[in-house]
């Protein structure tokens, strides 16, 4: 109960945007970036609720697993100004990324830009705004930006050797031909990827899936935004998934000795199960996924 709400909140922050994933996820599948960004709140959050719901109940069936302590009390004014110093700073940048791109005021370029202004204008009023931090953000810039287009260069040679070599359109007809319902393709490419998973980079799965998979989608009539939901929540499983999932392995690096890698597998798999229920569920309810983006002026 310690190490597996870790693992499962740290892969939510694949479903809060700005989400790095979510960006290459619509590069590559050459989906609306602005649309996968508000796409994603609602199933975060739903996920996030399931997560609560789980331990609530764990920790009520099995009180021993998380031992009632003495807390420190805090006045109403403490937390407001925790809130404050804390908490809207965070939602401040999110409404300057995703918020600008739901009320038609930015397109999502024009939104990253408000969100970087956004964070120098945060680093200033904390007082953290040096020449040092602005080498270290401009290095940083640069060396995600040089990977997203390596990643998006990949993906798009990709592409254009499966358009090329008739391998997509072999592909579209022999699932629009498949004597199943077409949701059935759709849970067959989340095992594809679920197995994936278990032993490759997330990264890597996009590039070799998402060329393959969104032609098909737009063929059986299902929408590419939707399908980048899944996806994402599918890359959160793979993180922790065993027996080779990064976080797995980070979490590792971070816990006393006497904790094995067994353990560590244990307290991940019922996020693994809660995520692929999450996604069950937006599969039974599409507009769980598409209500926010559909809101988009």
């Amino acid at each position: 109960m310690t190490l597996g709400p870790i693992l499962g909140a740290g892969g939510l922050a694949i479903m809060i945007p700005p989400s790095s994933l979510a960006v290459i996820v619509g590069a590559i599948g050459e989906i609306s970036i602005g649309k996968i960004l508000l796409a994603i709140i609602v199933p975060g959050l739903l996920m996030a609720v399931i997560y609560i719901l789980y331990i609530l109940l764990r920790c009520w069936l099995q009180p021993r697993i998380a031992p009632s302590y003495d807390v420190s009390p805090s006045s109403f004014s403490e937390k407001l100004v925790d809130s404050a110093r804390y908490i809207f700073p965070v939602a401040f940048i999110i409404f300057l990324v995703t918020g600008l791109i739901l009320l038609g005021i930015a397109t999502p370029t024009e939104a990253a830009a408000a969100g970087a202004l956004g964070c120098i204008i945060l680093a200033a009023f904390y007082k953290r705004l040096n020449w040092d931090l602005i080498k270290k953000a401009f290095k940083g810039t640069l060396l995600i930006t040089v990977m997203i287009f390596m990643i998006v260069v990949g993906a798009s040679a990709f592409s254009q050797i499966l358009a090329f070599s008739g391998a997509t359109t072999g592909i579209t007809a022999f699932a629009a031909d498949l004597p199943v319902a077409p949701i059935v393709i759709v849970i067959m490419m989340q095992v594809i990827v679920i197995i994936l998973g278990c032993f490759m980079d997330v990264v890597a799965i996009l590039l070799i899936t998402l060329p393959i998979f969104v032609p098909v989608i737009k063929i059986l009539g299902f929408d590419p935004v939707w399908f980048s939901v899944l996806m994402l929540i599918n890359t959160e499983v793979a993180g922790i998934s065993p027996p080779f999932g990064l976080n797995l392995f980070v979490m590792k690096g971070l816990v006393p000795r006497d904790i094995t890698m067994g353990d560590i597998y244990r307290a991940g798999l019922p996020f693994c199960g809660l995520s692929l229920l999450a996604m069950a569920i937006i599969m039974i309810v599409p507009p769980i996924a598409l209500w926010l983006p559909s809101m988009m002026r």
